[in-house]
């Protein structure tokens, strides 16, 4: 006997079918490059788990993380590609990545010393991609220290301690096309890559191409492009391009049952601080999910929301755990669907709309979306219309 799904507060929808055609389609756009699909932050808020197998599904080459524990989580769920893991800070874990087969990105000789003792006790051959600062100005190894680090890199190679597999960058301005950066990066890592080489260094990989620059910069490309928010149908560069326009289907649709349907008069305060009052006798909607789901405090007044087919907007503060919208003269039912964000295609906002009017950036947005709302899977199976019976709250 099957039992009856419990009902959902609130729920975020994975299109694991669309993600895969976002990586098929980002693919296609660097066919002489291998493909990264960042799966950090679970994956900018989808399920990392989910997301990194159906990526592997479209032909990515690579997952990319930011820290150790979100590559280690990928091993213990079976992953067992490539696997990058760039953010590193004293104490490892050097041991647990190198015996996982997890690329380490280095950016310093600290690192490179204690990765090369991790080694020692372990007795594995440690995955080594060399991290240079071409002018993001975060992580990295400035110009002045690369001789130092890529001859140290060298000696730990002869000893038999590492294998350098990657030297790589990361742009500040590649979703401004134009950006006087870029140029002046390229030329950066180009005189690395030469210096390295020159110390006999060769790298399986090369690459400086995040998702907006494997969208408008193909000599960008080397030998990998790290595609992060694209997999996810975000466009990594609103002023360029919508998701449409590159080709891509946001994957995340988020969407609450409303949780109380209700008249007021006109006049009548709605949320904390009342800063918003009812210009008129109207019908206000409660939609149970607030910051502590991921929606921000900044989308009260602003935050754009479909409910009766009809745009709304949040009236009021956005509160903890909910919120409200002002339905004017239409009438709605408890439990009645309230999207707050999707693909757009039912016309309902999308990611860049709530991005707009909060002041951020759509990968804010989906990233900040918590674990309190179940992630609820479809198109895992090649079918799009197939809800996966399970949950996922990692």
């Amino acid at each position: 006997m099957s039992e009856t799904p419990m009902p959902m507060r609130a729920r975020a929808v994975i299109d694991l079918a669309a993600l895969r055609a976002n990586v098929t389609t980002l693919r296609a756009r660097a066919p002489r490059a291998q493909l990264m699909a960042v799966v950090k932050a679970d994956a900018y808020g989808h399920g990392a788990v989910r997301c990194a197998r159906a990526a592997r599904q479209a032909g990515a080459e690579w997952l990319g993380t930011a820290t150790p524990q979100e590559a280690l989580a990928l091993r213990d769920a079976g992953d067992t590609g490539r696997l990058m893991c760039w953010l590193w800070t004293p104490g490892g874990p050097w041991r647990e990545a190198v015996e996982a087969d997890i690329d380490v990105s280095v950016s310093g000789l600290w690192a490179l010393e204690e990765l090369s003792a991790a080694v020692h006790a372990s007795g594995l051959r440690a995955r080594v991609q060399l991290k240079i600062d071409t002018g993001l100005g975060r992580n990295g190894c400035q110009p002045d220290d690369w001789p130092e680090l890529v001859l140290a890199a060298r000696r730990a190679e002869a000893e038999g301690l590492i294998r350098v597999t990657g030297i790589w960058s990361h742009f500040a301005c590649a979703d401004e096309p134009g950006h006087p950066s870029i140029q002046a990066q390229l030329r950066v890592f180009k005189d690395a890559l030469d210096y390295a080489e020159r110390q006999g260094v060769t790298p399986e990989v090369r690459h400086i191409a995040n998702s907006p620059a494997l969208l408008t910069l193909p000599e960008t490309h080397f030998d990998l492009v790290r595609t992060g928010v694209a997999v996810y149908g975000v466009s990594p560069s609103p002023e360029v391009g919508t998701p449409e326009d590159f080709g891509l289907k946001p994957v995340m649709t988020l969407s609450a049952s409303l949780a109380s349907v209700k008249r007021a008069p006109g006049g009548h305060g709605v949320s904390y601080g009342h800063h918003y009052t009812t210009p008129g006798p109207t019908t206000l909607a409660l939609v149970p999910v607030g910051y502590a789901d991921g929606i921000p405090r900044a989308a009260s007044g602003t935050g754009p929301v479909l409910v009766g087919g009809k745009w709304r907007t949040v009236a009021g503060r956005v509160a903890m755990d909910q919120f409200v919208v002002d339905l004017g003269g239409d009438s709605a039912q408890v439990g009645d669907e309230a999207v707050l964000f999707g693909p757009g295609d039912r016309g309902e906002p999308t990611a860049e709309d709530w991005a707009r009017a909060t002041g951020t950036i759509a990968y804010e947005v989906v990233t900040r979306i918590s674990h309190r709302v179940p992630r609820v899977y479809v198109g895992e199976n090649g079918n799009a219309q197939e809800i996966a019976e399970d949950v996922d709250h990692s």
